[in-house]
């Protein structure tokens, strides 16, 4: 069993067409934890086994499995397409460290532009517009903290990818689910308990502390350094991120400099930490982007309001000082 298993009793066609169209292959060779796979701490010891590629059918067959709407499954299906290599990497190269919403605005015209996309769009009556916009569509995306399909799969995804969850376990949050309006007159995935509630908040929270954690936020910061300088150099060009993390690997090994700075990205296992910058080194002091999910319970409401100890849990998360400078060996 798979997660894909657990996500929807059938696997429709449009899925399978779309998903050997060669923008959305691409997709196998983009990490989901942002470059950090490369590196040796111990949480990303099992290399790169969770993909865009795997996370976006997983969220177009939740959509699926909640609103048999072909329309919002392929939306969500499509929206990591314009994922570059090393995913949000690009956004600490960009300044959206906190945002990491910088290579969104690439989506549209990557599917515009696939002659493959274009056919079976139409052979379903679609349109670009139709499905270029998965924000457009509530149970696809909302607005944080709300559980969405997207948030719902990444959660769940890194939770086994970490080792914090079992399958078995993430099969019975996900048994738990229904669509149920919300306070805002929204349809939204909700649970139908409050403990499988608490518990899929919980392991958000443990999630989201890999995210902001120290070894991460440094080697993105790393990549996205060395990425620049490979850009700098003219070893790669801006077009080159939206290939595949092989083949800007194999371009930065070609030059004597990157080649030695990846292999010590590749050697980090440990953190350094200082309050004050120090005056030799490479050190850097990198803000957080800080996600949390508050889900529903159908009939009853949020979670933060029903569970005293998930509400401190995620305000002691929300209270966590990054400003500290950091550096690795």
């Amino acid at each position: 069993m798979n997660l894909l298993d657990i996500y929807s009793d059938d696997f429709p066609l449009f899925i399978e067409e779309l998903i050997n169209t060669p923008e959305f292959k691409r997709l196998e060779n983009v990490g989901m934890n942002c470059g950090c796979e490369y590196t040796s701490f111990p949480i990303f010891a099992k290399g790169k086994e969770y993909t865009r590629y795997k996370h976006s059918i997983g969220v177009a067959l939740i959509i699926w499995h909640f609103t048999k709407d072909i329309k919002q499954s392929i939306a969500g299906l499509l929206h990591d397409i314009s994922s570059p290599v090393f995913a949000h990497v690009v956004d600490f190269l960009n300044g959206d460290h906190e945002n990491q919403e910088s290579t969104e605005e690439k989506t549209e015209e990557i599917i515009e532009n696939s002659e493959e996309i274009q056919k079976i769009l139409k052979k379903y009556n679609l349109t670009t517009k139709d499905v270029y916009d998965y924000h457009m569509y509530p149970i696809a995306d909302n607005d944080s903290p709300l559980l969405s399909a997207d948030r719902l799969e990444y959660t769940l995804g890194n939770a086994f990818y970490y080792d914090f969850k079992s399958m078995d376990e993430l099969k019975d949050m996900y048994d738990d689910l229904v669509v149920s309006k919300n306070e805002f007159g929204q349809d939204e995935i909700s649970f139908k308990s409050l403990d499988k509630a608490t518990e899929f908040a919980s392991v958000s929270i443990l999630n989201s502390k890999v995210y902001t954690a120290d070894y991460d936020r440094f080697s993105m910061q790393y990549l996205a350094d060395l990425l620049k300088l490979a850009v700098d150099k003219n070893i790669i060009t801006l077009d080159d991120l939206y290939t595949t993390e092989d083949e800007v690997i194999l371009k930065l090994e070609r030059d004597e400099e990157l080649n030695s700075k990846f292999n010590e990205f590749k050697s980090f296992s440990k953190i350094l930490t200082s309050k004050e910058k120090p005056s030799h080194g490479y050190w850097v002091n990198i803000p957080a982007k800080r996600r949390y999910i508050n889900p529903r319970v159908a009939s009853l409401g949020r979670v933060t309001d029903l569970s005293e100890n998930l509400s401190k849990e995620i305000n002691d998360f929300l209270k966590v000082d990054f400003n500290i400078w950091l550096s690795g060996k």
